[in-house]
Formats: structure tokens, sequence, C-alpha cells
């Protein structure tokens, strides 16, 4: 039996154009990018912004997002959907970060809004949040294999990127962000001698590690360009140039700023009172309240990354969803095609981490899928996303071992829940660590957390997958590849369902792979109120 990465399903290939909408729920702004998708080149432009600032990080009390703050999200969001609608856009992708990621209640809120508004977000990890940006740099700029830093300073969080065009080298997410800083430890207005300290300290202290880690994956001797993003590094450029020339650069994407200009801006904003800083020409209420922590972000990691100078990029993670979302539907075969399989080659680098028994895996893998295709339309309609986490999950289930054998799923659970997996949204992660925590042991239980935690519609998801790769599992149960493939038939009037086995050794009577289906065949049978027999083949 061969075993291969998971095929995909028919991937999109448009005739024509798409329209695509992608909205970004930040810590500070909503914002939202309208885009024409030309497949032929491949390229998207955009037609239309949308921006509001809801400031999902002004948190309540142990970091709840508050419910006034939320009405305001959702009302900026249907907002956002009625201007969709006026450009027929055909799908709407929405991502959130750092505020709704943290908040204790950042869950209810996304079950909230799609409740409401039919409309599904998607929650990534900071490392994720990462890839995107770099995605979304990379669909203005050319990189010209040349090394490059990218700083998204947001309002909870600072991503710090390294690439040179091809796949990213290093990519960090750190809690330390506009919103964040101003909230937490800026108290006094304009800002006490003491507090500015503190707050300059603490940044450098929560930037140096991710520098140093991001230093090691530079050639000695290569100093790298640094790109900036963000509506706070627009802001301090726009500030900058205003002050140089006198008017606002046209555009502002590519225009530069040095160190030295940001030294002196940030000697300007600490001497200003908040009240002060609202005369600054282009800087609105919102953003005149977290300025000067923004910048002071800016100025320390650039003063530990050792550059003079940095370049404006005004496309950021709302154009890398966009992108993502092209590599995902097959759009780009060029420079990017290495990011359309991001995660099948995440999946397999947490499995070499480790130390999974790939070969295993994979055999898990194709009975799994195996199993999936032969009943698809049978015993379920799901699809190549559904396909996709359960070989994930397949060549993931054992990877527990690396803890203890004792338990292991559960630890399989844990490791892949905080493994950070590339490519993947938050729901998505939750999902193949649960197919992978009931691949053996009892069945999903509604007293489980992990499982509770899930939506209704994803917990029937996992419902339904879960017994083929029990079924799959002891397929292999000696792990020594006895059986080369398997055939499967379902006999509704009499509700029986039939796995024929064909041993790679016809000798082989598959004793103990007979007798472990029959063991795990429970789940299965009342999952599909099937009887389950298993026989080798004639």
């Amino acid at each position: 039996m061969t075993t291969s990465v998971p095929h995909l399903g028919k991937q999109l290939r448009p005739s024509g154009e798409h329209i695509l909408a992608s909205i970004d729920l930040g810590t500070n702004s909503l914002h939202m990018v309208i885009v024409r998708i030309d497949k032929s080149l491949p390229a998207f432009t955009i037609i239309a912004r949308e921006k509001d600032t809801v400031r999902l990080g002004d948190c309540g009390p142990k970091g709840q997002l508050k419910p006034e703050v939320m009405d305001r999200a959702i009302a900026t969001l249907k907002r956002f959907q009625e201007l969709a609608k006026t450009f027929n856009v055909e799908q709407v992708v929405a991502v959130a970060t750092s505020a709704v990621r943290e908040a204790p209640n950042g869950r209810d809120f996304i079950k909230r809004v799609s409740d409401e508004l039919d409309l599904e977000i998607n929650l990534i990890s900071g490392p994720e949040e990462a890839r995107r940006i770099y995605l979304g740099v990379l669909s203005a700029m050319e990189f010209h294999d040349e090394p490059h830093v990218i700083i998204d300073i947001g309002g909870g969080s600072t991503e710090l990127i390294l690439g040179d065009g091809g796949e990213p080298k290093f990519l960090s997410s750190t809690k330390v962000g506009a919103v964040r800083l101003t909230q937490e430890y800026i108290k006094t207005d304009p800002i006490s001698r003491t507090e500015f300290l503190f707050v300059q300290a603490y940044i450098r202290g929560m930037l140096e590690r991710p520098v140093d880690e991001l230093r090691l994956h530079l050639q000695p001797g290569k100093v790298p360009h640094l790109v900036g993003t963000s509506g706070t590094i627009e802001t301090l450029a726009v500030m900058i140039a205003k002050e140089k020339l006198g008017t606002e650069p046209t555009p502002l994407a590519g225009y530069q700023i040095t160190l030295n200009e940001l030294h002196n801006i940030v000697s300007r904003l600490r001497k200003l009172s908040y009240q002060e800083r609202l005369q600054i020409p282009g800087i609105n209420d919102r953003r005149a309240e977290i300025i000067l922590a923004g910048a002071l972000i800016l100025q320390e990691a650039m003063s530990l990354l050792e550059i003079e100078s940095l370049t404006i990029c005004e496309r950021s993670l709302r154009e890398g969803v966009i992108v993502d979302w092209m590599l995902t539907h097959g759009l780009i075969e060029d420079r990017l095609r290495y990011e359309s399989s991001i995660r099948q080659r995440s999946i397999l680098k947490i499995a070499q981490k480790y130390n999974v028994d790939l070969e295993h895996g994979e055999r898990v893998a194709a009975f799994s899928l195996s199993l999936f295709d032969q009943t698809n339309g049978i015993l379920h309609d799901y699809g190549s996303a559904e396909r996709e986490l359960l070989w994930a999950a397949a060549i993931l289930h054992n990877c527990g071992l690396y803890i203890s054998h004792s338990a292991h799923h559960k630890h399989s659970y844990y490791l892949i829940r905080n493994g950070e997996l590339l490519g993947y949204t938050e729901t998505e992660i939750d999902m193949i660590a649960n197919l992978a925590r009931y691949h053996r042991k009892s069945a999903p239980k509604k007293k489980h957390e992990n499982y509770q935690n899930l939506s209704k519609k994803n917990r029937h998801i996992i419902d339904r997958l879960n017994p083929l790769m029990r079924l799959a599992v002891a397929l292999d149960r000696r792990q020594i590849g006895a059986v080369a493939e398997v055939n499967c038939e379902c006999d509704r009037d009499k509700k029986e369902f039939k796995l024929i086995l064909k041993p790679v050794d016809p000798q082989d009577n598959c004793a103990l792979e007979l007798w472990s289906l029959d063991i795990k065949k429970d789940v299965f049978e009342q999952q599909y109120n099937l009887k389950l027999a298993a026989f080798l083949e004639p």
C-alpha cells in the first residue's frame, strides 16, 4: 500500500475573476479590504478599503471583552458585510488576532458573530498571523533573494519576520502592542520620566529574545532590509514626512524613515499631553492615545536589530489572508508555490519534533483516507477540508508517546493543541487535536472540556470521523504494514458494514489486526448504527 499527503479534492480553477473580502479583527481596529483577483496573472487589485477603530483590546476585568465593545465590533462587521454585498463579494474571509485570542470570552464572541451575522471568524495563532503578514508584504514588494526583516506593530502584539522572498526563515509574535502598553503602563499625561523609562525597559526586555533568535537565522555580516507595516508605523512615517517635507508622501508605500528621525519623534511625543498630540495633523483621537507606545516599540526594535532605516509597506495581514486564500485554491503556482503545502509540511515538522513513527503514521493516515473516501456519500458527506484534518490527526495521533505511553492520547491532544501549526486556524488545530485525542480509549464525551469547547457543528464532525481513524489504527495494529489495503461494503437494509482486508503476505492471517478491529468497532457501530464485521480477502 502506498501513502501520500492528502488529496485535497478538486481545486478551484476559475475561468474569470473573483471578488473577495478580507477582514482583520485587530486589537485596535477592524479592517476590511475588498479585492478583485485576476487568476491569469495571478494577482489581486484592491478595490475598496474600510476601517473602524473598535478597540477590542479595551478589555474589562480578567481580560474579558467588554459587552459594549463586542456590540461595536458586531455593528462594524455588519456594516462591512453590507459594503461587501454592494461589490458582489463571493466570500468574506475574517481572521481574529491577539485581543480575541487572549480574551477568556473570545470564543463566545466568535460564536455570537456566527449566530447573528452568519460570518465565520478564524482565530489564528501569533506565528500564523506572522506568516500571513509575510505573505501580504510579499504581494507588494520584491525581495530579490535578499534578507528582509518585517515588523508589524499591532494593538496587542508585535510580529517580527525574517525572509528573503521564499519560505520564511523566522516567525515570531510577542505580546507587546501599542494598546496593551498604553492601558497597562501609561497612567500619566504627559508621560512621566519614571514611567517612560519603565515602558522603554519593558519593551526592550520583551523584544530581546525574539530579536536574538532572529539574528541566529542571519548570515554573518549580512545586514537585512527592514520593512514596517501597520497603522502605527504608517502614522509615524506621515508625521516624520510632514515635519521633513511639509507634506504627506503619496504613495506612502516605499517611503523610508531613519532611526534618528524616530528618536526625534519619540522625544517630541513624550513631552506632549493627549490633547496636544491631538493637534498633530493626521492623528485621530484613538491613534493619539497609543502613538507614543507604538513609537517606543519601533524605536527599541530598530535599536536592538541595529538597523538604521525602515521602508514602509502598506500591505499586511489582511492582504496576506487574500494571498493565503489564493494559495489554498490553487491560484498561485510561481514563487510562492512552496506555501501551498505549508500545512502538510507543518504537520510533518511537528511529527519529526516529537519523534513520531512516520511510517506507522502514514499507514494510519492512508487507511483513514481510504475509509473516508469509500464511505463518502454513504456514511458522511464531508469534503476536502475535513479529509485534510483527518489526515493531519492520523499522522500525529501517536505524538503523545514523546511524553509518556500512559494516556498518550491525552498527551497527543496537548502537543498538537500547543504546537502552533502553521497554515491552520485555531479551530482547525482544535479539531486535529480532538481527533487524535480519541484514537483510543473512550469516545468523545460532553464532560470532556477539550471536546465541549468545540462548536456543535465541529463536535459532530469529530463524532463522525473519529470512528474511521480508530479503525485505521486497528488496521496497523502490529505497526509492520501487514495489511495492503482494505475494502468496504455497506448494506443499509441489513444494517451491516464489512471490512475486507487484503494482507501483504498471503500466508499472514492478520489475527491481531482482526482482533483489534473487533475491540475498536463499538464506537463505529454506535455512531453509524451498523454492525461491523471484518474478514480477510477470500
